[in-house]
């Protein structure tokens, strides 16, 4: 059975732009009401993301909160409760992205990106559960963004393919303890947008795609419409998603 979306509320992390603005934007465009959370992005790009989301003709209110901080996450939580009083959906998308070599990899690299990437989605997905279980009619979606990562070794990201890979894990651990009333999800994207602060060329980033079985590279809006997928179905949950192209193949 297909979920209507119309009038759920969903809390999207990193919000403010790239890859979780788009997943914001698609749900807004479904009718759903919209947390945008941020963080690193700015309060201005977090209000022109509020203004498009709203332009879906939803509530949306953005709250900034470092994710790093436990008491963070209760405040962000605090807000979504005094705002909108419900919670349907959770897009565990914020996450830092560091290129190391696996012994050039600090211990303030290492806390840093499993604080985020891991611990945040985790007390994000309690926090979450809980809140759920007041609706009116109990249950939800999480769904957690994973990347490479989840797939296999990643020589160039060590430390953030590790906090994937336990991404990945974390998702059905907490699918097999939230059913039946909440499914929980995941989905890989691959190369939908450039890396951002690194300057590649078309010519480059289309060699990236080439390494896929699609021989091509994906867009954001890819990853949102597979998040609105995962919404919808109600006999999905413990799955990972891959929206790469097929390049986990390779």
């Amino acid at each position: 059975m297909q979920i209507e979306l119309r009038g759920k509320v969903a809390l999207v992390t990193g919000a403010a732009h790239r890859v979780g603005r788009a997943i914001a934007v698609e749900l807004a465009r479904q009718g759903a009401d919209i947390l945008a959370h941020y963080h690193s992005a700015g309060e201005e790009l977090a209000r022109d993301a509020e203004r498009e989301i709203k332009s879906s003709g939803v509530a949306a209110h953005s709250v900034r909160a470092d994710l790093a901080q436990p008491a963070e996450i209760e405040s962000l939580f605090a807000a979504l409760q005094d705002r909108f009083g419900r919670l349907d959906i959770v897009v565990n998308n914020a996450a830092i992205f560091q290129a190391r070599d696996l012994l050039a990899v600090s211990l303030a690299d290492w806390d840093m990106t499993m604080a985020v990437n891991l611990r945040a989605p985790f007390l994000v997905t309690q926090q979450a559960a809980r809140l759920m279980a007041r609706n009116a009619l109990p249950g939800g979606v999480i769904i957690n963004i994973c990347d490479a990562g989840a797939n296999g070794p990643w020589r160039q990201y060590p430390h953030h393919g590790i906090s994937k890979s336990a991404l990945w894990m974390l998702t059905q651990v907490s699918a097999l303890s939230l059913g039946p009333a909440i499914r929980v999800n995941a989905i890989a994207p691959g190369p939908v947008m450039k890396t951002a602060g690194r300057e590649i060329s078309d010519e480059d980033w289309a060699r990236v795609g080439m390494r896929s079985a699609l021989q091509k590279t994906g867009t954001a809006d890819d990853v949102a419409r597979a998040v609105v997928y995962l919404c919808r179905e109600d006999h999905i949950t413990g799955a990972l998603l891959q929206v790469n192209g097929g390049e986990h193949l390779r």
